[in-house]
């Protein structure tokens, strides 16, 4: 089992070097079309990888927290906190165009910053599964403080009237730029200056520690979510990663359109509400995985319905 760990690993190590040191070693603007070239080509390696979960599990080689699985339970278990994981990205993407706009980033340098915005999630998000899973295994009323928190998160998005992130007002924006002495100078792809002799965080380094600040924020609501699902840390991993693998090329596809996809952020809230709810009940009534994986795909694709109507009547 561990070999497969490594080999999952060394896939990740390998795609994020070929991403930065040859595709796109340059710094240079990515345009929608390119973007979204790129966004098919991760949706697509997922899928290839959720196959090779099914084989994995089906032939034994992997099992889960508790004992075998089957190949098809833990393919839909990767595809559901593969979805859960995509659709929660939506609000991030939001908040990573505000945090670009508000340090006045340039779009040639903004796909740098988030890869490494993207390295520095993926030990972050490691450490939270660790501890969010070994919590859920030794302290079984976990379940419902996350459960709960989901619920109360998923409201908190229904009830809010503006989305909009204030930067201004931002305590993490002012708590960074009162902590990192910086400037407002960009020269080139650099996170640091010098002027006079002295170091200086540019704004390329403010916004990517503010941009790896708001996204702990986020794996507050996506880590307990993806455990509602299964706690095999394998598939939890795997498909938290792999969904936010694709998150670079999915922001520069998305960011100049997501206002106008303003339902899905209801979708996400009620997704929240929907697996904080299933890990409430759970003791007295279980939702299986293909049953979450149908009402998520039936909540993401309302909240696209949604959005697109008025474009139609508009037209």
């Amino acid at each position: 089992m561990v070999v497969f760990w490594l080999l999952f690993i060394v896939l990740v190590v390998a795609l994020l070097a070929l991403d930065l040191g040859v595709f796109h070693k340059e710094d240079r603007v990515i345009g929608v079309g390119e973007a979204l070239r790129w966004t098919g080509f991760w949706i697509a390696l997922s899928i290839v990888f959720d196959v090779a979960v099914y084989f994995l599990y089906e032939c034994g080689l992997m099992q889960g927290s508790f004992g075998a699985v089957s190949g098809m339970d833990a393919a839909t278990d990767f595809l559901t906190g593969y979805l859960i994981e995509k659709s929660l990205s939506l609000d991030n993407i939001f908040v990573m165009a505000s945090i670009f706009a508000y340090f006045q980033i340039p779009r040639e340098y903004q796909h740098r910053v988030l890869f490494w915005g993207i390295l520095c999630a993926i030990v972050l998000r490691a450490a939270f599964i660790w501890g969010g899973s070994s919590l859920l295994v030794h302290f079984e009323w976990v379940v419902y403080v996350f459960g709960a928190f989901l619920v109360f998160s998923g409201i908190k998005i229904f009830v809010e009237k503006e989305s909009k992130a204030n930067l201004e007002e931002n305590k993490v924006v002012r708590l960074v730029c009162y902590v990192f002495p910086f400037t407002k100078k960009i020269e080139g792809h650099s996170f640091w200056v010098c002027e006079n002799g002295k170091k200086f965080a540019t704004p390329l380094l403010l916004s990517l520690v503010v941009i790896e600040v708001m996204d702990a924020i986020f794996a507050f609501d996506s880590i307990p979510a993806i455990l509602s699902i299964t706690t095999d840390p394998f598939i939890v991993f795997t498909s938290n990663i792999m969904a936010i693998l694709g998150l670079r090329s999915l922001y520069f596809a998305l960011a100049a359109m997501i206002e106008k996809f303003n339902k899905l952020n209801l979708a996400i809230g009620f997704i929240l509400v929907f697996v904080g709810a299933k890990m409430l009940i759970d003791k007295y009534y279980h939702v299986s995985s293909v049953q979450s994986l149908a009402v998520i795909v039936f909540a993401l694709g309302i909240g696209v319905v949604l959005s697109i109507l008025p474009w139609k009547r508009k037209g």
